[in-house]
């Protein structure tokens, strides 16, 4: 299963209205070529910051959904953004990471995700639920929405083909924020 494989799955089931926060690199292609909506805010640049914004919107916004669509680098990335959203405990953030074992955006680099294991540190900081699944379906994507957040779960998915899953995000970082202010305010 790939990113784009695994994002068309989710975003079937993503309930109306979810804010949706997209890391930088091919999960923010992959997601806005799949299913753009005036919810969504894609990362651009600013590696490891989606779930700092997520936990922001999920703060400010308690009864908006928030569900961060992040990447094992990015995570890797910003640990300390899991401890934070531990010690918040909002209720309504959801955090999925695609693990592909490389920052397959920037050449393919390895990541570390494989010997450390993110959702064991989600839950060491303080997520109410933490899990790892090696292939995403519909019950796994509705079981894991039906959690009370903050809940993470790690995706094991493997290399697309070579290339980008999707053209860059023809949204400028300020037009991205207009639209999520006015869906916010909705």
């Amino acid at each position: 299963m790939t990113l784009t494989d695994a994002l068309e799955i989710l975003t079937q089931r993503i309930p109306e209205r979810t804010v949706c926060i997209h890391a930088n690199g091919y999960v923010s292609r992959a997601g806005c070529a799949i299913r753009d909506r005036d919810e969504c805010f894609y990362m651009i640049g600013s590696m490891g910051l989606a779930p700092s914004i997520g936990l922001g919107v999920a703060l400010a916004k308690p009864t908006r959904r928030v569900l961060v669509l992040d990447g094992d680098g990015n995570v890797l990335m910003n640990p300390g953004a899991l401890a934070s959203i531990g010690a918040a405990a909002p209720r309504n953030l959801y955090h999925v990471c695609f693990d592909n074992g490389v920052h397959a955006s920037t050449g393919g680099q390895r990541t570390i995700s494989d010997r450390v294991h993110l959702e064991d540190v989600a839950r060491a900081c303080g997520y109410r639920w933490s899990g790892r699944v090696e292939t995403i379906d519909a019950h796994v994507v509705d079981a894991f929405l039906a959690r009370e957040g903050p809940a993470f779960l790690l995706v094991r998915i493997g290399l697309g083909p070579p290339g980008p899953p999707g053209p860059r995000v023809p949204h400028t970082p300020e037009a991205m924020t207009l639209r999520l202010r006015r869906a916010l305010t909705s």
